[in-house]
């Protein structure tokens, strides 16, 4: 299959500037680029699928760029709503540092050079810069750009600072022709109009032509809602803000709708393994095993094999019916972070346990959960409301009402 087929079988292709996806990527070895802007210390899903198809790129032997915007993190690419916080130097090169290590970590690509826009921009002269690219611009071509349109529609208008945003990004493209020979670059859909700003610039200054391509905007078919931060549902690459377990469980919650679609995008997985995935699933989809496979494919890729087997063991144990005592003592500590947790401190009954740890209102209500079989034990249904559990120091025991509810109870 040629890469081009396989990219757009994946999901991966929503805008090119050429005729075919195969004129860009399959045929000579290209230069290829993507910036990212530090506007966090990490990236987040939205970042993630471009990520992914970088990751394809350089495997396929295309040379990869990953721009970290040092330069242009200083200025802000303009939001639809509202102007950005200007962040301080000194915070934007700490996050710059945090994305290209992580950027580092995930691409894992002999093909792959880092380079920081802030050692080209942050050294510019105001009139040559206006003289040499500033007049290859026109203000009618940059107010028809969606961002800077609904600013100047809307009552926060726009600043200068901000309306020179796409100015910047195809000078990049321009100084990375240049220097690297790059002739494509790369991003989510809403960069088109900035991308195609540099393709532009760089056809009027160097008669060459380069390319765009964009990937769409990852939406849950279910909900409609995309990825990324502006939604209010971030999941961090980085485990300090989002934690493996939790990032698991992100996917493991993925919806019968976009499960398969999320496998081909942000997994390594080959396509035609994913296709068996996906006839099981639609036979069965009470398995749940696209959801599954999912979550421990993409905790695997960001986060390592043993966090990702961990982090299945803990929700194995807080949704099925997993061993607790076959835990290692990290996944002990995981399961705790995650799950609601009892400290034992003395032998109690199992209706002042069920009080205590919140899984029933009363003692009454308590006996009434265990006459009626809804109250499990580890393994063991109680039916006995004079059952007295006993710990040991260091042990941990599930302790179930009904499917969805549960508390670790624990001895120190």
């Amino acid at each position: 299959m040629k890469l081009s087929e396989e990219l757009n079988a994946r999901g991966f292709v929503n805008q090119i500037s050429a005729d075919s996806l195969s004129e860009i990527v399959d045929g000579q070895k290209r230069t290829i680029y993507h910036g990212i802007d530090p506007t966090a210390d990490s990236a987040h899903a939205g970042n993630f699928v471009v990520w992914m198809l970088l990751r394809h790129l350089a495997d396929s032997g295309h040379k990869v760029i990953f721009l970290v915007g040092g330069g242009t993190g200083m200025i802000g690419d303009p939001k639809p709503d509202v102007e950005r916080p200007l962040s301080d130097p000194e915070v934007v090169a700490e996050r710059v540092e945090k994305l290209k290590a992580q950027a580092k970590r995930l691409l894992d690509s002999e093909e792959i050079i880092f380079v920081n826009n802030y050692n080209w921009l942050g050294s510019l002269q105001l009139i040559p810069f206006l003289r040499d690219i500033g007049k290859h611009f026109t203000v009618n071509e940059l107010i028809k750009k969606d961002a800077i349109a609904n600013r100047l529609s809307g009552e926060a208008g726009i600043s200068y600072t901000e309306f020179a945003y796409p100015l910047l990004q195809a000078y990049d493209y321009l100084t990375l022709c240049k220097e690297y020979g790059c002739d494509v670059q790369v991003g989510g859909s809403d960069q088109w109009g900035n991308i195609v700003a540099g393709v532009d610039l760089v056809r009027r200054v160097e008669q060459k032509r380069v390319y765009a391509l964009t990937v769409p905007l990852i939406i849950d078919k279910a909900t409609g809602k995309k990825f990324g931060k502006s939604e209010g549902n971030a999941v961090w690459l980085d485990p300090e803000k989002t934690s493996p377990y939790a990032f698991y469980q992100f996917w493991l919650n993925a919806s019968d709708e976009s499960a398969v679609d999320y496998l081909k995008l942000f997994t390594l997985l080959p396509l035609s393994e994913i296709e068996s995935i996906a006839q099981t699933f639609a036979s069965d989809p009470s398995s749940r095993i696209a959801q599954k496979t999912l979550a421990f494919e993409t905790t695997k890729f960001v986060h390592g094999e043993a966090q990702a087997q961990a982090a299945s063991r803990v929700s194995d144990i807080l949704f099925g019916n997993g061993d607790v005592s076959s835990l290692s003592h990290e996944e002990k500590q995981m399961l705790l972070q995650n799950a609601p947790a009892y400290e034992v401190t003395k032998d109690e009954s199992i209706v002042d346990l069920l009080v205590a740890a919140a899984l029933a209102s009363s003692k009454r209500e308590a006996r009434t959960f265990i006459e009626s079989g809804a109250v499990t034990l580890g393994a063991e249904k109680i039916t006995d409301p004079e059952h007295q559990i006993s710990l040991s120091a260091g042990e941990l025991l599930p302790l179930r009402r009904g499917k969805k509810n549960i508390v670790i109870l624990n001895k120190k």
